[in-house]
């Protein structure tokens, strides 16, 4: 049933966990077979997040008037509406990749564009690896081959120290304590519907929408370390256009980075996103455009 403009679609693991994900477009009515060069998108979000971090976008590119599409937004395992998983070791990027591709499989995708935003970024590196056909274009959200420690240890420190807010009103003033100074671009609009996408609503009440074992994934990093970096897995890319899109104010992905990745990819463009940093908004300013015309450019040169 579609309501709001997508429809819930739900799905079994390898492991047996009930997974979910947000379909929108033609495929909330689980429509037909995309045209050539006109690709299902399928948005993978960051760590603790969710579907519902593209709801606006998925609106508009699913109803682009000269080039709608079928958009596939999901769940990771203990986020969202997906189960939550017994052991929380198995909340990495490799399982994750897999629970995605399981996802397709029982759509019936067999290729697409894909959308990842931090966490969502890194497991499209992953399927580089796993199912490199299914990729045919990819927008990177904040996300590349090299991640800045102090970022992780930023993201780690919020964390494990947010306080539980009593209202949505409250929700909105802690993440603007939190994140204000790197998003002084965002409109009370814009931090209210952040807010409404990290929160589940329980009777008025703001709860975090994610299992919160999960953080131990993040406490378990030693981040007096450099992480590995992920250049074969991105250079794995090279066949297909990627957009890099990087807040001004990023701390966890640098402007070096994004210039080197430019440097070993020979189909990249980047975007530089002004007072927004770690991981931009996309459904604001000239975002959803920037990617619309990107997969259309894209879709046109494939076919």
């Amino acid at each position: 049933m579609v309501k709001d403009g997508f429809s819930d679609f739900f799905y079994t693991s390898q492991d047996g966990l009930r997974l979910h994900a947000r379909l929108y477009g033609a495929e909330a009515n689980h429509g037909a077979v995309a045209n050539a060069g006109n690709w299902p998108v399928v948005c993978l979000p960051g760590l603790t997040r969710n579907a519902r971090d593209f709801h606006e976008l998925a609106l508009q590119l699913a109803n682009d008037v000269e080039n709608p599409r079928r958009i596939i937004c999901f769940d990771y395992r203990g986020r969202g509406q997906s189960a939550y998983d017994p052991n929380w070791q198995n909340y990495n990027v490799g399982m994750e990749a897999a629970d995605v591709i399981a996802g397709l499989d029982a759509l019936g995708v067999n290729d697409a564009a894909f959308i990842g935003t931090s966490r969502g970024g890194l497991i499209i590196h992953v399927l580089t690896m796993m199912r490199p056909a299914l990729i045919r274009a990819v927008v990177l959200n904040d996300i590349g081959p090299v991640i800045e420690t102090a970022g992780l240890a930023h993201i780690s420190s919020y964390l494990g120290n947010a306080p539980r807010p009593a209202d949505f009103t409250e929700a909105v003033r802690i993440q603007k304590a939190v994140h204000g100074e790197a998003f002084p671009a965002l409109s009370d609009a814009d931090w209210h519907r952040f807010v409404h996408a990290i929160y589940r609503d329980e009777s008025g009440l703001p709860v975090a929408d994610y299992d919160p074992a999960l953080l131990n994934t993040v406490l378990a990093m030693d981040l007096t370390q450099p992480l590995p970096d992920l250049w074969p897995q991105f250079e794995a890319l090279a066949s297909v256009p990627v957009l890099t899109i990087r807040g001004a104010n990023s701390r966890l992905l640098s402007g070096e980075t994004v210039d080197e990745m430019q440097r070993r990819h020979p189909r990249f463009a980047a975007v530089t996103v002004e007072g927004q940093g770690h991981a931009p908004l996309l459904e604001t300013g000239n975002l959803p455009a920037t990617i619309a015309g990107f997969l259309r450019e894209a879709g046109t040169k494939a076919v």
